[in-house]
């Protein structure tokens, strides 16, 4: 099974990263073909002042559209900014939620992590279900989203700069929980 990992804060060394660092370690010991993308080199127009062109694409956007193409499993790390899911990240999936596009949104299993600095973390996740779920039924294609969530709180305290965990058990066990609920869904859709 192929596994993309995007995080999805254009911040560097950004909070979204280091959750997305430590889910490719625990997806990594129970898959093999795990990629982890960021959006800190982030380059897609913004609605209304220019769209994505599937045959000129930027570096950006062949890597972002080819790894996320080519995944049976796709996870995002969304940052929470005030209670709201990034401004890049809707405008990239309004972006590539057009027909050129529509095999990013077929036989997918979904997965969302809402990524906080404090408490946060369960609003992005709410609002790109509907988002993404909207996409996939616009473009007629046959997808699915893990109904488990995971909301990484006060994620600078819980993860180091690399991503590694600083102890906290409980934050260990959610996310982990939700790696083995997510992969079971997405096993059980590819078969």
């Amino acid at each position: 099974m192929k596994i993309a990992i995007i995080s999805a804060s254009p911040r560097k060394d950004s909070n979204s990263l280091k959750v997305g660092k430590y889910l490719k370690s625990l997806f990594t010991a129970q898959e093999s073909d795990v990629s982890l993308f960021d959006f800190e080199e982030i380059d897609i127009p913004m609605v209304g002042r220019g769209s994505l062109d599937k045959e000129n694409l930027t570096p950006f956007q062949q890597k972002l559209v080819a790894l996320w193409g080519e995944a049976d499993l796709v996870v995002f790390a969304i940052p929470e900014y005030n209670w709201m899911t990034s401004g890049e990240f809707i405008n990239m999936l309004h972006q590539v939620g057009t027909k050129p596009f529509a095999h990013l949104f077929d036989q997918k299993v979904f997965g969302l992590v809402g990524v906080s600095s404090g408490r946060g973390g369960r609003r992005p996740c709410l609002e790109m279900t509907i988002m993404i779920n909207k996409l996939i039924s616009f473009l007629n294609q046959y997808s699915v989203i893990s109904p488990k969530l995971f909301e990484s709180h006060e994620t600078g305290k819980n993860l180091d700069d690399e991503g590694n965990s600083t102890g906290n058990e409980f934050y260990e066990k959610g996310l982990a929980d939700f790696v083995d609920y997510t992969l079971k869904i997405a096993r059980q859709w590819h078969g």
